[in-house]
């Protein structure tokens, strides 16, 4: 078919467009641009016709990833706390992560719909859904799944260059902390993330993966809840040296001080620190990480021989 159309192309300059005019003709009309595909953390697959022009981040965690995937400037909406990077504190919100406005996100004709699978509620999510509007859903848990997230977000918002580039150097920092502290003696930490009731995080959870890094060993990784409920007693029984905890607040920080014979207490290991930074699933967790390392770092410092 190509040879036969090629045999009618003739060669004065005015003919030459109009036959260059029917080739792009043709070829629109028999080849179709590949759509735009990628499975997101639900395993669902996301196809656009063309990159997203107009999108809407529904967690703190989610926006932060779309800045790093270079694609900050066709966000048009976010929810509550979504205050990195500093361009975001400008953008409207639609709610709070768990109370949408999913009747002003419908109204802003989204392109895309970028979703914490584990944060949003499913009923409002499945309700955008109705209205044919594209939902990527969120929840990285291990570095790599940040890396990739980043890259396939700028996948869908046309961004790529800038996706790649910043998801290999997440990738390079998270290396080179790994191979710094690959030979680092262990050291046994808690973790808490709640006081009333106490709880904590078990090894799967990617703070307990950052902190594996470092040489940490969490003292209640076996529990099978990424977030089990425990009892003072056994954070006391258990020993550990190092007392971290995802609030700043003082009252926190000297619940454990009617311990003074725990060694996280005696070395005064009790380390605090900005919560944002630590539980949000995107590129901020490689800083996240060499923060905690520095604090491991300090308990092997204060070690008596």
């Amino acid at each position: 078919m190509m040879l036969r159309l090629a045999s009618y192309l003739a060669h004065t300059p005015v003919q030459l467009i109009r036959n260059l005019t029917l080739l792009c003709l043709f070829f629109s009309s028999h080849y179709s641009f590949a759509a735009i595909s990628v499975i997101d953390d639900s395993g669902v697959k996301i196809s656009l016709s063309s990159p997203a022009q107009r999108i809407i981040s529904l967690a703190p965690h989610t926006t932060e990833l779309l800045f790093a995937a270079g694609a900050g400037k066709s966000v048009i909406a976010v929810t509550a706390w979504s205050d990195y990077p500093l361009e975001a504190k400008n953008i409207p919100s639609v709610g709070s992560a768990t109370e949408l406005d999913v009747e002003r996100i419908i109204k802003l004709q989204p392109d895309l719909v970028v979703a914490w699978k584990n944060g949003n509620k499913p009923r409002q999510i499945a309700h955008l859904r109705k209205f044919g509007i594209q939902v990527f859903e969120s929840e990285p848990k291990t570095f790599d799944a940040i890396a990739d997230s980043i890259k396939k977000l700028s996948m869908l918002a046309g961004t790529e260059q800038t996706g790649h580039q910043e998801a290999l150097a997440f990738q390079q920092k998270i290396l080179a902390l790994k191979n710094k502290y690959q030979q680092a003696a262990e050291v046994r930490y808690f973790y808490q993330i709640w006081q009333k009731p106490l709880m904590t995080l078990n090894g799967e959870h990617l703070i307990s993966q950052a902190l594996k890094i470092c040489g940490g060993k969490n003292i209640f990784n076996e529990l099978i809840p990424t977030a089990p409920t425990v009892n003072s007693e056994s954070v006391i029984q258990r020993n550990p040296e190092v007392i971290f905890m995802s609030s700043e607040e003082k009252i926190i920080t000297t619940q454990w001080q009617s311990f003074p014979n725990m060694t996280a207490v005696a070395n005064k290991n009790i380390f605090t620190f900005n919560g944002s930074i630590m539980n949000r699933a995107g590129p901020r967790m490689a800083e996240a990480t060499e923060q905690l390392c520095e604090k491991l770092d300090l308990a092997r410092q204060k070690r008596t021989h």
